[in-house]
């Protein structure tokens, strides 16, 4: 119990440190550019306290439950000794964070407003939640593909760079045809996708399997499963356009 609470209590001093450079900038800006009187200070400073203790409460689960859990499944996984079962697992972990992550939610939404506004789709509210529907799970199935091919590069030991440098030469070729409306939607998608909770279990999947892989190590093949889910969101909301585009 008390090396529970001293855990809590660094993680809460860690995200008070990482939260404090945003407090000053905000606070430099209110009182020296905007000139503007803090409105609510009470209200600001009790929510500030409650992100720190939530952030610090958060990172303490995530390394006492999500992060064994992962490593856990891809031992056990790679023990059994089933390629089928390991890229199911990999596959339903991918999509199953990505689509009910709140960024992900807040940009199809805001993605299918300005679509609608700009004449891209029909401006019903059906056509829009589609739109959005859609857009989410074209994202959450493209993360879904990432990590299956990440734990392929790592089974087989391919070359990340090689397959990375690749990717992003077919972004940069389907962004010449992709409509320009979906662009920066599509590259933006890249981004929402490394949310808090994504990013540590891909990373105990990666660092669990190469560690139980003979001849792999954790520190040079364990890692990449990030950036694979950074880029093929990309690549499939570009083809989501295209086809959207076509229909």
């Amino acid at each position: 119990m008390k090396e529970s609470l001293v855990a809590i209590y660094n993680d809460a001093i860690s995200s008070l440190r990482d939260l404090l450079p945003i407090v000053i900038v905000i606070a430099v800006f209110q009182m020296f550019v905007i000139k503007a009187p803090l409105e609510g200070l009470a209200t600001l400073i009790v929510g500030a306290l409650l992100v720190v203790f939530g952030l610090a409460f958060f990172i303490f689960g995530l390394r006492i439950s999500l992060f064994p859990v992962g490593e856990g499944l891809a031992h056990a996984l790679a023990r059994k000794g089933s390629g089928f079962w390991l890229i199911t697992f990999a596959f339903t972990l991918g999509f199953g964070t990505t689509v009910a992550e709140p960024a992900l939610i807040a940009v199809a939404q805001e993605a299918a407003a300005v679509a609608a506004s700009a004449g891209a789709i029909d401006a019903s509210e059906e056509a829009q939640a589609s739109y959005a529907f859609g857009l989410r799970m074209t994202v959450a199935l493209s993360v879904g593909v990432a990590l299956v091919l990440g734990v392929i590069r790592i089974l087989t030991n391919w070359s990340l760079p090689l397959m990375i440098i690749s990717g992003y030469v077919l972004v940069l070729l389907i962004t010449t045809i992709a409509p320009p409306n979906i662009v920066g939607i599509a590259y933006d998608s890249g981004g929402v996708t490394t949310s808090t909770v994504t990013v540590p279990l891909v990373t105990a999947l990666g660092v669990g399997l190469a560690s139980s892989l003979r001849g792999r190590n954790p520190m040079t093949d364990g890692f990449g499963l990030i950036a694979f889910a950074s880029l093929t969101p990309i690549l499939f909301v570009l083809v989501y356009g295209l086809i959207v585009q076509w229909i």
